[in-house]
């Protein structure tokens, strides 16, 4: 399912799940003009297509000890499958990174890593970072302020821009 594939009201429900993913159904069809059961089936529907994968709480990462958060660019030696797949399965079980990206350029992989500060993360990195398979040049890139965190993905009607 793409966004072509999702009519005015499945979009108002992303967005507005997007923003407070704890409203109440009746809320929600009421913040969207349809009646309650039409949006619980919508809401359904876009969880059963995976459009919807799941609901979370919004941490603020500071007050939960992790005052540094870092980007790595990583370089591998070889650009194998089976040695990507390695390095992309182990990074998975790594907690202190958050989010990790096969990307194109100079790297082959950018890692969002969070930790509790600057002494943490460079153990981290000595010890755990560069010791993962086919490491080639890692370099590190500290956030400094954020501007503009991730919070939700765009969701407009087909004829906004």
């Amino acid at each position: 399912m793409n966004k072509s594939n999702l009519d005015p009201a499945e979009i108002k429900i992303l967005a507005a799940l997007q923003q407070d993913a704890r409203v109440t159904n009746q809320t929600l069809a009421e913040q969207i003009g349809i009646s309650a059961s039409p949006c619980w089936r919508k809401v359904r529907k876009l969880e059963d297509d995976a459009v919807i994968q799941g609901y979370r709480a919004v941490l603020d990462r500071r007050k939960i000890g992790l005052g540094v958060m870092v980007f790595i660019r990583v370089s591998i030696d070889s650009h194998s499958a089976a040695e990507a797949l390695k390095f992309e399965q182990q990074v998975g079980d790594l907690d202190d990174v958050v989010a990790c990206y096969s990307i194109g350029g100079d790297a082959d992989f950018l890692l969002q890593v969070v930790a509790r500060d600057l002494d943490t993360y460079a153990e981290f990195a000595m010890s755990v970072i560069r010791r993962l398979p086919g490491i080639k040049e890692m370099q590190s890139m500290f956030v400094l302020k954020e501007i503009k965190p991730f919070v939700a993905f765009p969701i407009k009607q087909p004829t906004q821009r």
